[in-house]
């Protein structure tokens, strides 16, 4: 049998490590990369090498950032009496793709799940519980993913946020259980903002 080089063994390696990515799937990539010019490959690496030294969390809500604060929380047109609480950063670039929101997000960055060893000190709830403590907001949307996992975590922030004179909704059932905002179409999104409910 002949042998890999080192080289395009350890490339291999790293690319399974991606979510989702098994051997035969790496070894398509890492095959792939050796098939490009060389330029689109050190252009792939230069990317990557960008997206870890200049992307942090927003200082405001978690959403990813470039600076020390995200777009979003930037926009002076946002609407800043509506909040809209999300498990992760895709969420929030999947309900912005809907365009059925102008509010403001926070982003917990995960979800209590006890099973994968991921409980409420490891979200941002302190922030969040801070930012709806010092702001002026009208109404908290729990957006997390409508999952055991997801809505056990909107229960526990609705928990939090009761003392509070917010209004707390949830999205409307559009959007069937078990499945993840990332890969909703935009107009389900759209009707699952524009029909939330109290929560």
């Amino acid at each position: 049998m002949a042998q890999i080089s080192e080289s395009v063994t350890r490339v291999i390696e790293e690319f399974s490590k991606l979510p989702g990515i098994g051997r035969k799937s790496a070894e398509r990539l890492a095959y792939h990369v050796l098939r490009v010019p060389k330029t689109e490959a050190l252009a792939l690496a230069d990317a990557i090498r960008n997206v870890r030294e200049n992307v942090r969390y927003c200082r405001v809500c978690y959403n990813l950032a470039e600076g020390e604060e995200c777009a979003v929380c930037r926009d002076p047109q946002r609407d800043r009496s509506l909040l809209c609480v999300v498990e992760q950063p895709r969420d929030l670039m999947a309900l912005e793709q809907s365009g059925a929101f102008r509010g403001l997000y926070h982003v917990l960055l995960g979800k209590i799940a006890p099973l994968e060893h991921m409980g409420p000190d490891q979200l941002t709830l302190e922030a969040l519980v801070d930012r709806v403590r010092l702001g002026s907001f009208k109404e908290v949307i729990m957006a997390t993913n409508p999952t055991v996992e997801g809505d056990g975590t909107a229960l526990y922030i609705s928990n939090l946020l009761a003392e509070y004179p917010v209004k707390l909704t949830r999205l409307a059932r559009g959007i069937t259980t078990g499945s993840i905002l990332e890969y909703t179409n935009k107009e389900i999104l759209a009707d699952a903002l524009s029909g939330r409910q109290k929560f």
